[in-house]
């Protein structure tokens, strides 16, 4: 801080705390200015007209003022009682201009001419350009919430209307569709699903599109044999609760198959003649992969290609087995009662990973498995998994931290070798993670040097540039990128579609002042705080702290931001409740829009969202706390 002007004597010791507070701010006023004018030189170019933003000069302002530690001249002013500028954020030097009023007024002084009568700025302005921004984000809040809530919308939402429908006429006012899954014959069907549930319900829905980017996760892994564990419930005496349920389906037809749908049961395919002779209550018998005979029963036709059959004991099915038809209404079985079952595929193999142990990072090419072991336990080669983008391992170097499936697993690279990146395991928990496929992969310290936009990114802007109402910026790291971006939407007549930039690095989080004060004064703007990545990023710990400054800054800049990634997790996925996660969700209604992940509960997921934000406005905005009335 700079080194301030004496005040004389007086003989009121409070009058000397005010004089004193009143020159230290005037003070700090003008080097805020100063900072802030030097700071916005930089940007000219990308101001229009070189007439700098409201909002851009308001962030400018709060990123100077905050080169100070300014503690202790907090604890000073609240002594006094007067407005601390903790809450300064949306109007940084209309707060600054309240307090040295107050204290000019206090000790007898004039202000001088550059500072303005906070009476003539209003402090609701910032808030008013921040509604406004979000407002041409998302759209018309719903019913009288003051808060958007965005949901990942599963594949099924392609087919499902009753669940869109559902949705938003509950309270989503954005849907996010994940360009890095499903594909555009899919995405037009959410698409058109969202667009009559609008129609129908009288309620808006944005649709952003999110882009994939260079999202790098673990290969596919060699599979196990051709065995499917038929699972049964059994209640403490051992009795059959729930039998296993599997589709037995005609070869020589064509449905979607439940390989690629951990929702739907599993599918083996059997001969057509085999297939007509099914009927409700036949026993189908067969002798398991562990010599021990089992029998299905045939319960309902689901359609004219598939038959649910159920198990009562828990079996080992192997594909290719020998399937008998026993009917109550038929003679001696013949040769048509007997088939084989077709052919399925069998399960990855498990990659189960203990701290301490090795995993080899490979190319993709090379399929994923486990460590392979002599007589005597001594590892003979260890388990490794391939990577998506392999040229990421040419740019590791030994020492550096690589994350797996959302930091569930944390290595570093133990040694580089033709083969690829040898990684120990450091970070898991005590009984151990089994490795997936399609999992991320981070390299929080390797500069990979990746360009902004994969080419899958390309073809994906051209559909959502026609269909989409915001593009989601996957990895975005610095102001060079976000004229990628621009530069490809211009390309493609669609200069007008807001993105929204979500921060998932360390690199993003330093270079976000850049980002904005790059951005905002020509092309709308929003954020995301992509909480998962992040983390792994960051750190858990910090990204506490990281989460709160980048709220802030947001505020200052006027820019909606997404609080994204496990919100209500638990309710989404499995429909139980978490006490944290509720106290997260709580947090969360600072920003100007809340995101929650797909998942099979994902109304009952919305409301509880819908509940906390309806009660925790009402008690706070932003930082601010209201003070409503308290009943015990």
């Amino acid at each position: 801080m700079a080194n301030y002007p004496e005040i004389s004597d007086t003989h009121d010791p409070y009058l000397d705390t005010l004089e004193q507070l009143r020159l230290e701010l005037t003070v700090l006023r003008q080097q805020v200015i100063d900072n802030a004018d030097i700071r916005l030189q930089r940007y000219q170019q990308y101001f229009h007209g070189g007439i700098i933003s409201k909002s851009a000069y308001n962030l400018a302002y709060y990123l100077a003022l905050r080169q100070f530690d300014l503690r202790h001249l907090q604890q000073r002013l609240a002594q006094v009682g007067l407005s601390s500028l903790g809450r300064a954020e949306s109007s940084v030097m209309s707060t600054l201009d309240a307090v040295l009023d107050l204290l000019n007024r206090a000790t007898g002084h004039h202000p001088g001419n550059d500072v303005k009568n906070p009476s003539e700025i209003g402090f609701n302005r910032g808030h008013q350009l921040l509604e406004q921004h979000t407002s041409q984000l998302f759209g018309a809040h719903f019913q009288d919430q003051k808060g958007h809530v965005m949901v990942t919308l599963a594949t099924d939402a392609a087919w499902d209307y009753e669940l869109i429908y559902a949705l938003v006429s509950k309270g989503m006012t954005c849907a996010r569709i994940n360009c890095a899954h499903d594909n555009p014959v899919l995405w037009r069907a959410m698409i058109r699903n969202i667009r009559r549930a609008e129609a129908e319900t009288g309620y808006s829905c944005q649709i952003l599109m999110d882009l994939a980017g260079h999202k790098i996760r673990t290969g596919d892994i060699e599979l196990g044999p051709a065995i499917h564990h038929i699972k049964i419930q059994r209640d403490p005496y051992g009795n059959c609760l729930n039998p296993g349920r599997l589709l037995l389906t005609a070869a020589d037809s064509n449905p979607a198959s439940s390989d690629s749908d951990a929702s739907l049961p599993f599918s083996i395919p059997v001969p057509r003649d085999f297939f007509v002779q099914l009927q409700p209550g036949c026993e189908i018998g067969f002798t398991d992969a562990r010599g021990k005979a089992r029998s299905l029963w045939v319960e309902t036709a689901l359609s004219e290609h598939q038959w649910q059959v159920a198990c009562y004991q828990s079996s080992y099915l192997e594909a290719g087995c020998e399937l008998q038809l026993n009917r109550q209404d038929a003679g001696e079985p013949g040769d048509d009662s007997r088939c084989r079952a077709g052919m399925f595929k069998g399960q990855p193999k498990r990659i189960l990973l203990f701290k301490g142990d090795s995993l080899l990072l490979t190319d993709h090419a090379i399929a994923g498995a486990p460590a392979v072991y002599d007589d005597n336990g001594i590892v003979i080669r260890p388990a490794h998994i391939g990577c998506t983008l392999s040229t990421a391992i040419q740019k590791l170097q030994i020492g550096d931290p690589v994350w797996i499936d959302d930091g569930k697993l944390g290595a570093e690279v133990e040694a580089i070798s033709a083969d690829g990146a040898l990684l120990r395991v450091t970070k898991v928990r005590s009984n151990g993670v089994t490795v997936l496929s399609d999992k991320g992969i981070n390299f929080p310290a390797t500069a990979l040097e990746l360009p902004p936009l994969s080419q899958k990114d390309f073809q994906d802007l051209d559909f959502a540039c026609t269909h989409a109402d915001l593009i989601g910026f996957s990895f975005v790291e610095s102001l060079a990128d976000m004229e990628c971006l621009m530069q490809e939407l211009a390309n493609r007549d669609a200069s007008d579609l807001p993105i929204i930039a979500k921060i998932e690095t360390n690199l993003a989080v330093k270079n976000l002042p850049d980002i904005i004060l790059g951005t905002i004064s020509r092309h709308r703007l929003g954020i995301m705080i992509a909480r998962g990545d992040l983390a792994v990023e960051l750190g858990s710990a910090r990204l506490a702290e990281i989460q709160e400054e980048l709220l802030w800054l947001c505020e200052a800049a006027h820019v909606p931001v997404i609080w994204a990634t496990q919100v209500l997790e638990s309710i989404a996925k499995k429909g139980t409740k978490s006490r944290p996660e509720f106290t997260d969700a709580a947090m969360a209604v600072r920003a100007e829009c809340v995101m929650l992940n797909k998942g099979p509960f994902i109304i009952d997921a919305l409301e509880a969202l819908l509940n906390v934000m309806t009660r925790m406005e009402e008690h706070q905005h932003k930082k601010f706390p209201r003070l409503r009335a308290l009943h015990w």
